[in-house]
């Protein structure tokens, strides 16, 4: 790729924001020599790994390559024989320690998602734990070393006590008796020796070894010959010491010895995994998200931001290039985007080929390409004496003789700064050389040939860049498809410039131009309508769906209450027939006792038949009739998760077992399950949810018969809960229970996943919601929202 694109796109600047991210020099060199690649394989390997770095951040948190050191010197040391010293040994020691937690970081758990590109690098690492621990063991700072590093050097420092004790000893009762001929009562440290600092009217009262004088001679540090033999022995013992601890150096550094090739790999690969983790975190920091890449030269940027620009002010842009077009011409008035667009599809392109994600939507597409080239910005230059427009030109040359069918050529304002006729024309020049080459290009002007050109030409299409008249402002977004209007004369009338100027400026104008501008005012006014109304098309859609819930919530409801009502009714009616029944059998009890009394039978009995046969006519047509399924079940058209409903409780539910021999089977309707024969079941025929990448179908459709691929889940229409719950402006105490409630509701309604906004603020809220979430027994899963989903502000919530 060559240079003056990267500068020119500021490729540079990306670069250096990615560097920032890496913590090792290796990995911060291997940011800095990062540059894009045309190989397919290659780029989508890179992307992946960017992207599995990212997801691991964000499910496990970042990881810190802090104490890695370049230890190649080392190594190189280590493989002639020579011994390292105490700060490599140090060096190598950090090194295994920030592999060691890379390791453990690395390690997934069973829960966690399967295996991805950067788990071999994981799984390589070695840290070398035995022979990390000994040095740490041995080496205490880079100034000490450990007295039981070894039992030489232990019994070396203990010597070294002692003596020193007895120094010490000697030179207090030297001091005491001598004091008055003392600058200080003090003992000192000269050449390594113990001595007193003497005032120097008095040396030859303190026999000994002068050692040294002060700058103004007044003090002479003198070693007292008492203390002279025990000096000398200490002086042994400190070169004994020196001994012990190269001995101590040259043993660690043998340990190290037959693994130099397996810390140069945990080095190399620890930089390589630091270089990837500082991509994700940039792509963390832009909110970006992988692109896809083909290689038909396609490309479908779908709102696309800057990552240069203040991403508060900046305004998404969708661009597509390459598939019914080849060649894009974007018009417009001057500040309107038209230079970002340029920049953006470029620096996309160059971001993605080096592994790097993008700011935009996610789907976005890009193309590899083998060379990108870019004519952007003031080009003049006063050392070679170039005129603008010289040098623009000899930049459009050097890039028609190398652009071919696998290149990316963006032009800012082509055929500017010469006479517009003669710019025009050489515009559409290059831009049909290019064109029939089929090289993806993108060009902006201002010329009114350009886009008639753009209009009248297969495989060429338009653009502009919004421009507001009423604020005078431009909105920044690009609209394919529709020539921009360089607005002059409506800028210079709001500005100020008064009519009969502005119509005398008409006059000057071509009265083909003239009428190519007002159709192109016309197609503007017309998308506008268009717009408007596709957004109240929009919203009515909108609202007849909200209405139509509500309605299906109603009838649901009607229907509930309608059921409740006749069961209640029938009740009351077979309490009305018991009463009937009970008053009528005492009745008969007592005109049998009378009949009795009286001898009358066969009439009586005849009147009490009749009257048991009329309670019981009634009583049978009060009966609540056993509901009978529409269509009766088979046992082998049963699958586990189909959605039936339980004709003698009238409640739907899910299979959770198949039927037995008598056809018995266990069905979960919310928190109940229970054992129900197949006859007192009919399918329920509703909507299924599947997962990612899954068609959406029925319960029976053909293409998962045994429930493979993604879970599927069943929405009851019963229940009409939200899938999500707004818990900001709440303290966590008040937001608990509320959470608390809403996840039972969504989770008897069978919701697969439902959304937590708790907004960022001070972070208590979202520390709350999530401790709680811990603790609930259904709660399968959670995580923070992604870019598009609400991010930090929202925990995504999944069930069992």
């Amino acid at each position: 790729m060559n240079q003056k694109a990267l500068k020119t796109l500021e490729y540079n600047k990306i670069i250096a924001q990615l560097e920032e991210y890496a913590s090792t020099q290796i990995g911060k060199t291997l940011c800095r020599e990062l540059v894009p690649s045309c190989s397919l394989e290659e780029i989508r390997r890179n992307q992946t790994e960017t992207t599995d770095a990212a997801t691991r951040v964000r499910m496990k948190g970042s990881l810190s390559f802090g104490g890695v050191k370049d230890v190649r010197g080392s190594l190189k040391r280590l493989e002639i024989g020579s011994s390292l010293n105490i700060i490599e040994l140090l060096a190598v020691s950090s090194l295994l320690t920030v592999t060691a937690r890379a390791k453990a970081y690395g390690r997934r758990e069973e829960s966690e998602l399967p295996d991805d590109s950067l788990d071999e690098m994981f799984r390589t690492l070695e840290p070398l734990t035995p022979v990390n621990t000994e040095i740490k063991r041995c080496i205490i700072s880079e100034d000490d070393v450990s007295d039981d590093a070894s039992p030489g050097l232990s019994k070396v420092r203990k010597s070294m006590k002692i003596i020193a004790g007895r120094v010490h000893t000697q030179l207090n009762s030297v001091l005491n008796s001598s004091r008055a001929y003392l600058q200080e009562a003090v003992i000192t440290m000269r050449d390594g020796r113990y001595c007193l600092p003497v005032k120097s009217e008095y040396k030859n009262q303190v026999p000994g070894m002068v050692h040294d004088q002060s700058s103004t001679g007044s003090t002479i540090f003198i070693e007292p010959m008492a203390v002279v033999k025990l000096n000398n022995e200490l002086r042994e013992l400190e070169i004994q010491e020196k001994r012990e601890i190269e001995f101590v150096l040259t043993a660690l550094s043998g340990e190290l010895v037959p693994y130099t090739d397996t810390i140069a790999l945990n080095l190399e690969l620890l930089a390589k995994l630091d270089f990837i983790f500082a991509k994700a975190a940039l792509s963390r920091h832009f909110n970006c998200t992988e692109p896809k890449f083909n290689n038909r030269r396609y490309i479908n940027i779908k709102d696309g931001r800057h990552p240069l620009l203040d991403p508060k002010q900046v305004v998404p842009i969708n661009i597509y290039l390459g598939d019914q077009f080849d060649l894009l011409i974007v018009t417009g008035p001057n500040t309107g985007g038209k230079t970002v667009s340029l920049k953006t599809v470029g620096l996309f392109t160059l971001m993605g080929q080096a592994g790097l994600h993008i700011p935009a939507f996610d789907g976005s597409e890009l193309a590899v390409f083998e060379e990108v080239f870019a004519d952007i910005g003031d080009e003049q230059s006063i050392e070679q004496s170039l005129s603008t427009f010289s040098a623009h030109m000899t930049n459009i040359v050097s890039i028609l003789e190398q652009a071919d069918s696998n290149s990316l050529c963006l032009f800012d304002e082509l055929g500017a700064g010469t006479d517009p006729t003669e710019g025009a024309a050489l515009a559409i020049a290059v831009l049909s050389f290019l064109h029939n080459m089929s090289c993806r290009t993108m060009a902006t002007t201002h010329y009114s040939e350009l886009k008639v050109y753009a209009l009248t030409t297969p495989g060429v299409e338009n653009a502009c860049c919004e421009f507001s008249l009423e604020t005078l402002r431009p909105t920044y977004r690009l609209l394919i498809g529709i020539p921009g209007k360089s607005n002059a004369f409506a800028i210079s009338k709001k500005l100020g410039l008064p009519d009969y100027i502005i119509e005398d400026a008409k006059k000057h104008i071509e009265q083909e131009d003239e009428s190519f501008e007002d159709l192109l005012a016309d197609l503007e006014d017309n998308r506008v309508t268009i717009e408007k109304e596709r957004a109240e098309i929009a919203s009515y859609k909108e609202q007849v769906a909200i209405l139509k819930r509500r309605l299906e919530q109603k009838e649901e409801r009607f229907s509930e209450q309608k059921d409740k009502m006749l069961e209640k009714a029938r009740e009351e009616a077979q309490r009305i027939l018991q009463d009937a029944k009970d008053t009528a059998d005492q009745t008969i009890r007592s005109i049998n006792r009378l009949a009795k009394e009286s001898g009358v039978n066969k009439e009586l009995e005849a009147e009490r038949s009749k009257l048991r046969n009329k309670l019981s006519d009634v009583d049978k047509k009060l009966a609540v009739k056993p509901a009978v399924p529409k269509k009766a079940v088979s046992p082998k058209s049963l699958r586990l998760g189909d959605t039936v409903r339980v004709l003698s409780m009238n409640l739907k539910g899910t299979v959770s077992s198949l039927p037995n021999a008598k056809g018995d089977l266990y069905v979960q309707m919310g928190i109940l399950r229970s054992l129900v024969n197949i006859k007192d079941l009919e399918l329920v025929d509703e909507k299924t949810i599947s997962g990612p990448g899954i068609p959406q179908s029925g319960p029976r459709s053909s293409g998962n018969k045994n429930g493979s691929g993604s879970s599927k889940i069943k929405m009851s229409k019963s229940f009409s809960i939200s899938p999500e719950i707004n818990l900001i402006g709440m303290t966590v105490d008040e937001a608990v229970p509320a959470l608390d409630k809403y996840l039972d509701d969504a989770y008897l309604a069978h919701l697969p996943q439902v959304r937590v906004v708790h907004g960022r603020g001070t972070g208590a809220l979202k520390a709350g919601v999530h401790r709680h979430l811990k603790r609930l027994n259904y709660v399968k899963d959670f995580r923070l929202g992604e870019f598009g989903e609400g991010d930090t502000g929202v925990t995504i919530v999944t069930f069992k």
